[in-house]
């Protein structure tokens, strides 16, 4: 009985085995020229095709079936049903070459347990249909990638910094004329190793992927306000393309700068954890606005959450590729977030922190944003551990035509007494008020929002407890945040009070909205914590739930904060701040002539994109339709029904 048992299970595997047999998968090109190139995989012969079978997509191409970088239904194909199709991927250059294997998966086979970090079946690779041939970057695969601009401690240097597959030697070379770069920095060249991450996934072989060589270069003796041109790389190796920027001009009185938090990148694939498909959107209207400027210098601020790969490395490269159409072009600059840092053996957790300093970082711990990343200053920590790196790009501040820029970390000790606070104080008194009337300070955890973020009560506390009596002190303009992932403008604040002017009562932005889409609600009413209406607080001026960015524009008069909505690229809401003190809210910003002005908002209002959040509860419960107008009526003027909104999607857990 046995042995007949055997022989069956033997022709069943076998038959199966040959039924799988019959499937092929080709690729076309196998060679691309740098990233965003495309490669179109075609597959035939998959006998009775399901709608879930799957491409999975490898790199390097040797690595086992469940170490995928990626993986495509192939139901997306219009033609899969006849057991045949295409899909056309764009790659981003890994330094390494490229597979695509076919499986067959059936709904018997999916694992409860074996999940994405959104909690998805990942799928199984039981049974390999097809493997295609390699496809590779040939000789571009040591070419410079992944380049990005940042000041240098010296107001005339800039620093860029890039990618490059070995670690030979590279430069940087530059001059006001396009065909004449005659001046040459030699560019240092760093990496970090899968020993150096702290936790699961960054230090297991599913996450860890080789990162190449950072090199970065500084571009010294700029004359302020010059365009320049510059490409990086060897003349052994190959040279980048050209690529052009405006110096930093220490005599202008006028600052341009995009700002945003929490913005992470799209995959043209799915992966083991959420990518951002809105930091799309996003990046096309800051790279329209920054064409619109012509030759005004321009200056982006990234406030944490940087590309939310948490321990999955091939996303760094991801993000970098997704944002070096402008980061090439205009200084890229970042603090640091809980999804780069936080592991749980970081340093500095007190016990009132328990809840909300976790994994956050995948076990990256901060090593690829400290190493990828080069901001000015020197501010560094150690992780704790015996082998990752200090945590670098922590807190530093620089000036820019009328405006004191600080960036500070919330996910490293800020409280009196430590490192960090004691250069924010010294920081602040040493501003030069003649040169720069309006300061601000950027850090990644809010010290207020009426998100319901319960989970970083504690820290919010502590930061007005610390943070906040330097900032009235010295006069703070304006606080920007993310971690929250909505737009939010409050009132000129200090201790939870609204105030007359900025002097003395910062204005406070929650700008998170850049393309994460988990949201928490809004705080409930405290007297009806379970019903879905959520009144917007006196001291929260303006608040929405939608995509978008933050336009900053400053001179020696007067601050203009602006939001602009990523479903239609138009400003939505718009604060002025004077160098006397006085804040207006609404406004006009003319600096960008492409955008239109026609949904600014005046006064204190909620954007109707806040609907989707607040009225989940309503769609399932009838009973509360009423409720819908109240909604509406503390929508947005200027709003139309014909507006496409962006709803926003399930809250963070």
């Amino acid at each position: 009985m046995i042995v007949d048992l055997s022989f069956f299970l033997l022709f069943i595997s076998l038959s199966v085995s040959s039924a799988y047999a019959k499937a092929s998968v080709s690729v076309s090109p196998k060679t691309l020229n740098r990233s965003g190139d495309s490669v179109v995989i075609k597959w035939s012969g998959v006998e009775s095709p399901s709608d879930l079978d799957w491409l999975g997509i490898y790199s390097p191409p040797n690595s086992p079936h469940d170490h995928f970088i990626g993986y495509k239904l192939l139901n997306v194909s219009s033609t899969w049903r006849s057991g045949s199709g295409s899909i056309s991927l764009p790659l981003t250059n890994l330094r390494s070459n490229y597979s695509f294997r076919i499986f067959r998966w059936t709904r018997s086979e999916i694992d409860p347990k074996h999940l994405d970090h959104d909690q998805n079946p990942l799928p199984g690779t039981e049974h390999l249909l097809a493997e295609s041939e390699q496809v590779s970057f040939g000789s571009s695969v040591g070419k410079p990638e992944q380049i990005h601009l940042s000041f240098e401690d010296e107001v005339n240097g800039m620093r860029v910094t890039f990618v490059a597959g070995d670690g030979e030697e590279r430069f940087v070379r530059y001059g006001v004329k396009k065909g004449m770069l005659g001046k040459y920095a030699p560019a240092r060249g760093v990496r970090y190793e899968r020993e150096h991450m702290c936790n699961a996934p960054a230090n297991t072989t599913i996450g860890w992927r080789d990162p190449g060589w950072v090199f970065d270069a500084v571009m010294k003796d700029l004359n302020g306000g010059a365009r320049y041109y510059y490409q990086v790389g060897s003349d052994s190796k190959g040279w980048s393309e050209i690529h052009s920027f405006i110096a930093r001009d220490i005599s202008s009185e006028e600052t341009i700068a995009f700002m945003f938090g929490d913005m992470g990148c799209a995959t043209p694939y799915t992966t083991f954890i959420r990518t951002q498909d809105e930091s799309v959107s996003t990046l096309k209207w800051i790279l329209r606005d920054i064409e619109a400027l012509g030759d005004k210098p321009v200056l982006v601020s990234h406030i944490g959450d940087i590309s939310y790969a948490r321990g999955y490395s091939w996303v760094w490269d991801e993000f970098f590729a997704q944002i070096e159409p402008i980061a090439s072009r205009v200084p890229y600059h970042v603090c640091i977030g809980n999804h780069e840092y936080d592991f749980p053996a970081q340093p500095w957790k007190p016990d009132w922190s328990a809840w909300s300093y976790g994994n956050d970082g995948g076990g990256e711990c901060g090593v690829p944003y400290s190493i990828r990343f080069n901001m000015p200053g020197n501010s560094s920590e150690s992780t704790g551990t015996s082998k990752a790196p200090p945590t670098r790009n922590l807190y530093y501040s620089y000036d820019v035509g009328s405006v004191h820029f600080v960036y500070i970390s919330t996910e490293t000790n800020f409280l009196k007494g430590g490192s960090q606070y004691e250069f924010v104080k010294r920081d602040l008194e040493s501003v030069n008020r003649e040169k720069t009337p309006f300061v601000v300070v950027q850090g990644h955890r809010p010290m207020y929002t009426t998100s319901n973020e319960v989970r970083d009560a504690m820290i919010r506390g502590k930061m007005v407890e610390h943070l906040e009596p330097l900032f009235v002190e010295y006069n703070v303009t304006l606080a920007l945040w993310g971690h929250v992932h909505r737009y939010e403008r409050f009132c000129p604040m200090r201790n939870n009070t609204c105030g007359k002017e900025w002097r003395g009562s910062p204005v406070h932005l929650v700008i998170g909205m850049a393309g994460q889409d988990w949201q928490p609600i809004w705080q409930p009413r405290p007297n009806h914590p379970g019903m879905p209406i959520f009144p917007q607080p006196e001291q929260s001026m303006y608040r929405t739930g939608e995509f978008g960015y933050t336009r900053l524009v400053a001179n020696r008069e007067k601050l203009t904060v602006s939001f602009v909505g990523n479903h239609d690229g138009e400003v939505h809401d718009t604060v002025e701040m004077l160098a006397s003190g006085e804040v207006i809210s609404g406004g006009n910003d003319d600096t960008i002539k492409t955008v239109p002005a026609s949904a600014t908002l005046v006064g204190k209002a909620e954007s109707n994109v806040s609907w989707y959040v607040k009225g989940a509860g309503l769609m399932v419960m009838g009973v509360l339709l009423g409720f819908i107008i109240g909604f509406f009526t503390r929508g947005k003027k200027g709003s139309s029904p014909g507006n496409r909104w962006i709803p926003v999607k399930n809250e963070e857990t």
